[in-house]
């Protein structure tokens, strides 16, 4: 058994909350300059101009890319031979969100209640999925959920005669539906299969892969591929401004499924995509 401290895990976490918040990934960058050169819109050349200027001065400058800091949201792979010493883990994730939101400056929009509304005044409590893992390791994975595009998310039982083409026409209606509202040029987290509850857990989980890196299975890799061509065709464009680049990933992730049922569910992340990632 091999135990991990209590301290260790909240320090790791609000380091996360910090530079993922602050510092745009140079994937994601790289992402919008190819863009940049593809696309047709002169608006939407410029926007994502800007947003590639705005990540380098909030990296700079040591800013929030987005007043938006969002929902801390963490899925957490713990090792079955992994003991948290000092306290728990939840516990530990939260120390680390309050403190990292506070010291980098970031907006707490979490409410302790959905009707009544009271700000917690630190950001917690933290979203927190657990998946117990073969292993001595505990690996935490955090994202920074803006609530635009968070709200711009959908969820629908299709039949199994629906096929892929449902499963396709169903995502990028949802794509449409939200227009500018998610902030894009976004990357779309699509779930199918699995549970109701399983289903959009999986969509959300799929904003985490590498941006851009296709699904293993060439099946769903060319499904992928097909639904980032099509949501690109809409002409919502960055920002909602107007173009071809409405969104730069499509990542699909999947469960096994009832034989009566066909769960899809849809959720993106914006420009932004603030994430992180450690093993402890």
């Amino acid at each position: 058994m091999r135990t991990v401290n209590f301290d260790a895990i909240a320090e790791q976490t609000k380091r996360m909350c910090i530079e993922a918040t602050h510092n745009l990934s140079e994937n994601m960058v790289k992402k919008f300059q190819s863009a940049g050169q593809a696309e047709t819109s002169r608006l939407g050349r410029e926007v994502l101009q800007q947003l590639i200027d705005n990540a380098r001065i909030a990296r700079e400058e040591n800013y929030p890319i987005c007043q938006d800091t969002g929902d801390a949201v963490f899925f957490v792979e713990l090792g079955q031979e992994v003991q948290v010493e000092g306290g728990g883990l939840v516990d530990a994730i939260n120390r680390g969100v309050a403190e990292g939101y506070r010291e980098g400056y970031l907006r707490f929009s979490m409410v302790e209640d959905p009707l009544r509304r009271k700000n917690t005044g630190d950001n917690t409590p933290a979203m927190v999925t657990i998946q117990l893992v073969p292993g001595d390791r505990l690996r935490l994975m955090f994202l920074a959920k803006g609530g635009g595009c968070e709200n711009m998310s959908a969820f629908k039982m299709l039949t199994p005669a629906d096929g892929a083409k449902g499963v396709k026409d169903f995502v990028v209606d949802t794509i449409k539906k939200a227009g500018g509202n998610p902030c894009p040029p976004v990357v779309v987290g699509v779930g199918i299969g699995g549970t109701f509850e399983q289903c959009c857990m999986l969509a959300k989980k799929a904003l985490l892969r590498e941006v851009g890196q296709r699904h293993p299975d060439p099946f769903y890799a060319q499904l992928e591929g097909e639904l980032l061509d099509e949501i690109n065709n809409l002409g919502i464009g960055p920002m909602g401004l107007g173009g071809r680049t409405t969104a730069v990933a499509v990542h699909i992730e999947t469960l096994p499924c009832h034989i009566t049922s066909l769960p899809v569910a849809v959720n993106m992340d914006c420009h932004a995509h603030r994430q992180k990632s450690v093993v402890l």
